[in-house]
């Protein structure tokens, strides 16, 4: 296994709300290309933003990013309360709708031009739901393991439900601190993927310090019960707001991977997403768990850069929709 590359780093973006988020960023990152911008000259590379999932961070996507860099301008956002991003101001705010509106917001504070969208698990959800809402902001939608709603759920997936019980999902995480940080990290990698190997030792050591990081927060436990709550509502939620509904009204070029291995996302969601999306490609990865782009981020690379390809082909006005089917958020 060749070393692991570093993360990149990251800085904090103030949004007109007052939000504070940490995005992280390759080199020619969508500000360099802005500063560097001469006259009315655009940016040199596509911006692509990347969404993590629950529990997870924006360094979640280093290795993608790094496949995709310097071509592309890349950057991860922490969601509100992840990583180094602070948490929201009210319990609201951990709602896949207003994280979405989050993500949107990031967008137009940081770019004059849609971006390729790129979201893992819960962040698949909150980028259908910007996608939908926000057609203005969104090139390409590319899901990995996206959490949409599915009614057969595994053992694990109903761990879910029980954290976003009040009460009861504090006394679950007050079970969970009982074990070490080192525990917890690899719990986390044997559950999302197939071969746990994948993470070598620098980036397991990474985790546990950033696991030992998060335990010293107020809120690190507010955040996980918030995701839980959130992603409860959304596989709740009557037809007219469900994001399935949402997913046929996106005609941005879709790529949706699934990994086969997969033990929180079944990979046989994948038919209901080649049915649903309106121009979609989705592909199920062999040997592949819940966050391909950390598993086999060469694979995802090459995929997004087919839809990148295709949209590039199309005109803007065909992968956008009119204003009066534009959804409430």
């Amino acid at each position: 296994m060749t070393q692991a590359i570093p993360h990149w780093p990251s800085r904090l973006v103030s949004l007109p709300s007052g939000q504070q988020v940490s995005v992280a960023e390759t080199p020619g990152s969508v500000r360099e290309n802005a500063l560097l911008a001469r006259g009315d000259d655009p940016p040199a590379n596509d911006p692509v933003l990347c969404v993590h999932g629950m529990t997870g961070a924006a360094t979640n996507w280093t290795d993608f990013m790094a496949e995709l860099a310097p071509e592309f301008a890349c950057q991860a956002i922490d969601l509100p309360g992840s990583g180094y991003s602070p948490p929201p101001k009210a319990r609201r705010g951990y709602s896949i709708t207003a994280l979405a509106r989050t993500v949107a917001a990031f967008i137009e504070e940081e770019n004059d031009r849609p971006v390729h969208l790129v979201g893992n698990s819960m962040g698949g959800a909150v980028s259908v739901r910007l996608a939908a809402a926000r057609p203005d902001l969104v090139r390409t939608l590319t899901l990995v393991s996206p959490a949409l709603p599915e009614w057969l759920v595994g053992s694990l997936q109903m761990q879910f439900p029980l954290l976003a019980i009040p009460k009861l999902g504090d006394r679950v995480m007050r079970r969970a601190g009982l074990f070490s940080p080192e525990q917890r990290v690899a719990s986390v990698i044997a559950t999302c993927c197939y071969d746990p190997a994948c993470v070598d030792q620098d980036r397991f050591a990474h985790e546990v310090a950033e696991m030992r990081r998060r335990d010293e927060l107020g809120y690190a436990d507010a955040v996980l019960i918030g995701a839980a709550r959130a992603l409860v509502t959304e596989y709740l939620r009557p037809w007219p707001a469900s994001l399935w509904r949402l997913a046929r009204r996106i005609r941005v070029p879709v790529l949706a991977i699934y990994g086969s291995n997969d033990r929180l996302v079944s990979p046989r969601m994948a038919g209901r997403a080649a049915r649903e999306f309106r121009d979609a490609t989705v592909v199920v990865l062999p040997r592949t768990g819940h966050v391909a782009q950390v598993e086999c981020p060469q694979l995802v690379a090459a995929r997004f850069r087919e839809l990148v390809e295709r949209a590039r082909g199309m005109p803007d006005s065909a992968a956008r929709l009119t204003p009066d089917e534009v959804p409430s958020t």
